[in-house]
């Protein structure tokens, strides 16, 4: 790759980044987004933090491990149930290391 093409790339690559992050600011507000766009927005950090734990929880060297016998998920519930019951942050955070712990010396 020539030092032109490179310097071509990093351009469209900046010029990319820019008008994607800043499309909604470009319209200038002459543009509210919609009611179900805005409310549907509200779940997208759910949904990618599920995305992000759920390989996690659910596979081990990438095959689906049985739920009673997957002790991450076992704690992750157990966890979650703790966390519904007291809204506690760190408590959770206690609760499913304790049980994990626990878990993986048993089994």
């Amino acid at each position: 790759m020539s030092d032109l093409h490179f310097v071509l790339l990093i351009a469209l690559m900046t010029l990319t980044t820019v008008v994607t992050r800043s499309f909604f600011f470009m319209l200038g507000g002459a543009r509210r987004m919609p009611g179900w766009l805005q409310k549907s927005l509200g779940y997208v950090p759910a949904v990618a933090l599920s995305a992000i734990l759920a390989p996690d929880l659910l596979l081990s060297g990438g095959v689906l491990v049985e739920p009673w016998q997957n002790i991450r998920l076992l704690a992750a519930v157990a966890a979650t149930a703790f966390f519904l019951a007291t809204r506690h942050l760190l408590g959770t955070l206690v609760v499913g290391m304790v049980c994990y712990t626990a878990l993986r010396l048993v089994f």
